[in-house]
């Protein structure tokens, strides 16, 4: 232990930890380390060699370096979009980290993240995040995932106090509280959220005590004195380790450079800067070893040189490697799925007069009870067995660690599932209804859909989210929209459209397969119908359309909630003599163009029938699909039946009137028929 005495203001080590000359020498190493390498990525930017947003964490490497010590190497970390710093520190060698920062292939991401993705799955980094607050829900999911496994590993997710503001900081900080998880919240202010002083942000300005109000155990810390910051994280994950929940510190810092690079900083003056450059962790640490005879007079020459030589073998090793291959731009959106896909249990069970809700609950009941890595979290999915009654007496069958309620915390459940996909689980996420996904938007686009190919492909997202969705139930314009299409847009997830009892049943089993996010929307209407369930021995197919009715004259294209109507009007159509052919997509994304253009050239004609509304929906993606590969099989424009523009309404005769129905369907089939419409 050392025997040196602090002096007024500076560090006292010697209350805080039992150190050594060589282990303050290797705090100061490191966070000089930190500092040249971002002070070397400054004028990298100024020479047009790093671009992008970039953001430095110059002034704020005490608390990164204080942290670090703190872990074990199977330990997890989530990092925010200033995160240089703490990859370094985390094991990711910084030849990778500046060659991602470059763009190049030999990045840690393979050029595909850039400065505010960095990633690294040998080191358990899971990466910057860009979305302020984004990385929380996700630091609470791999803690959820450990915690179920039994694992007795720690996750820090680092933020800074502008995430304090979020929505995301709330849910997050309340599930990880109210399920007890192994994760370390560390808040870095800085004083200003991008720009804005905290004083004028936020009423409540003690972070911590925000973390309080969680029943979590907080402390604040001076966040320029590594090793105050080291103690605190010390002891925050070793009561982690035992067992006593999330722990939280805030760590009161500075940044002595702008926000990013593109920041004037006409929000502070210089002399609050330099104030702070004056006790900035490095002067401190560097101070009080020279007043205390502890650093000797060559010490710091020799750290510089190491540091200088690293840098320079960095930059040399970013400038030489090669750009990606634009060859190989679409690699890493999504993994292949296994090819056959293991066949559902009991899929050769007789045939069972059933529901659609009930065959929902089968393949609910069946994933649970055959795969041990699967567990399902929703709002209500336990006690109240779910808002449709899909879930229930799962939670007796399968307890509360299999079978979880949620908050009513969209975002942060959401989120808390994509990190348990990351983890090693099977989430299952149960999201009420479609509405309420959009709040979790953020989590489904920003982080699951895109993470497989900013980490250039270590991240891939094993997720299911279910929801329910569509309108005809008098719910009005807030419970009945269709918004499948809105994420069939988005590369790297697989949607889902169910409309039969078969793929009620089947579709959950062979989504759990897929190493990929999926999105499961099953239309609310369809819960109370009845009908036979067929056996379906090689599961279902999510890759392809179905063929649910063969016909010659004309091909109906639909999904979800509109096809019991298209198979209405199908029948309608056989009445005078025309012999209708009814595709149900349900797979939007990937669509299966394949199956639509056979048809087409068999029939020739095609309508498209959606509950959405018709401006930017699937419809009009289908009828340009087929405009590109089947123009030439095409006897007529291809026709279009939607929702009209309105929000679904109330009342019972507008909502019939505002949705697709059965004579429409036929009307527009007849047009498509008589070679256009009238």
């Amino acid at each position: 232990m050392s025997t040196a005495k602090p002096l007024p203001g500076q560090l006292d080590p010697s209350r805080k930890l039992r150190l050594s000359r060589d282990h303050l020498l290797d705090l100061l190493f490191q966070m000089i380390r930190v500092r040249r390498f971002e002070e070397k990525c400054a004028e990298l930017y100024t020479r047009e060699k790093i671009r992008g947003f970039l953001h430095l964490y110059i002034g704020e490497e005490a608390v990164a370096v204080g942290v670090a010590r703190a872990l074990n190497d199977d330990d997890a970390v989530v990092a925010t979009y200033r995160e240089h710093g703490h990859a370094l520190l985390r094991g990711v060698p910084m030849d990778k980290v500046m060659a991602e920062m470059y763009g190049k292939e030999t990045g840690c991401s393979r050029g595909r993240g850039g400065s505010m993705h960095l990633f690294d799955a040998q080191q358990r980094f899971f990466g910057g995040n860009a979305i302020v607050g984004g990385g929380l829900p996700l630091a609470v999911g791999l803690a959820l995932a450990d915690k179920m496994a039994g694992r007795n590993r720690v996750t820090v997710c680092f933020f800074g106090e502008g995430a304090a503001a979020e929505g995301a900081f709330h849910e997050s900080l309340n599930l990880a509280a109210l399920w007890q998880l192994p994760v370390l919240f560390v808040c870095e202010n800085n004083n200003y959220a991008m720009g804005t002083a905290l004083a004028l942000s936020q009423s409540q300005r003690d972070v911590y005590v925000k973390a309080e109000a969680y029943q979590i155990k907080a402390e604040r810390v001076d966040g320029m004195n590594v090793v105050d910051v080291e103690a605190a994280s010390r002891r925050a994950v070793e009561a982690i380790r035992q067992g006593t929940g999330p722990q939280f510190l805030e760590c009161h810092t500075y940044r002595f450079r702008a926000h990013s690079m593109f920041d004037p900083q006409l929000y502070r003056d210089k002399a609050e800067v330099e104030t702070w450059k004056d006790k900035g962790p490095i002067v401190l640490l560097t101070r009080w070893m020279d007043n205390n005879q502890l650093l000797h007079p060559d010490d710091l020459q020799r750290m510089e040189e190491a540091v200088a030589a690293e840098i320079e073998a960095a930059v040399s090793f970013a400038e030489s490697s090669p750009w990606e291959p634009v060859a190989t731009l679409k690699q890493h959106v999504s993994l292949p799925v296994n090819d056959p896909l293991t066949p559902p249990p009991n899929a050769n069970s007789e045939p069972l007069e059933t529901t659609y809700r009930e065959a929902c609950h089968l393949g609910l009941q069946e994933a649970l009870q055959y795969n041990d890595r699967a567990f399902l979290m929703g709002e209500d999915v336990g006690h109240y067995g779910g808002c449709y009654a899909v879930s229930h007496d799962l939670l007796a069958e399968f307890g509360e660690q299999r079978v979880r309620d949620t908050p009513l915390s969209e975002n942060g459940f959401t989120g808390a599932g994509v990190g348990a996909a990351l983890g090693g689980m099977h989430p299952i996420v149960e999201i009420m209804t479609v509405n309420f996904s959009l709040l979790a938007m953020d989590q489904i686009v920003n982080t699951a859909a895109a993470l497989l190919h900013m980490s250039g492909g270590q991240f891939n997202v094993p997720l299911v989210i279910r929801m329910a969705t569509g309108a005809g139930r008098q719910l009005a314009a807030q419970h009945s929209h269709s918004l499948e299409h809105w994420y069939a847009h988005v590369p790297g997830l697989r949607v889902l459209t169910p409309a039969t009892l078969e793929d009620a049943r089947y579709m959950l089993w062979s989504a759990l397969q897929d190493p990929n996010p999926v999105l499961i929307f099953e239309h609310a209407a369809h819960y109370n119908d009845k009908g036979t369930l067929a056996p379906c021995p090689q599961g279902v197919n999510i890759d392809q359309a179905a063929i649910r009715r063969p016909g010659k004259d004309i091909t109906l294209i639909t999904y979800g909630g509109c096809l019991n109507k298209t198979l209405a009007a199908a029948d309608a159509l056989s009445q005078e003599g025309i012999d209708a052919e009814v595709i149900d997509l349900r797979v939007l994304r990937p669509l299966d163009t394949a199956t639509l253009v056979e048809s087409l050239s068999r029939t020739h004609r095609a309508v498209v029938i959606e509950e959405a509304w018709k401006t930017g929906g699937m419809a009009a993606e289908v009828s340009a699909a087929l405009m590109d590969k089947a123009f030439w099989e095409l006897d007529a424009p291809v026709g279009r039946v939607a929702s009209e523009e309105v929000p679904i309404p109330y009342a019972a005769h507008l909502e019939v009137a505002a949705l697709p129905q059965v004579d429409a369907i036929v009307q527009a089939a007849k047009e498509t028929l008589r070679g256009g419409h009238e």
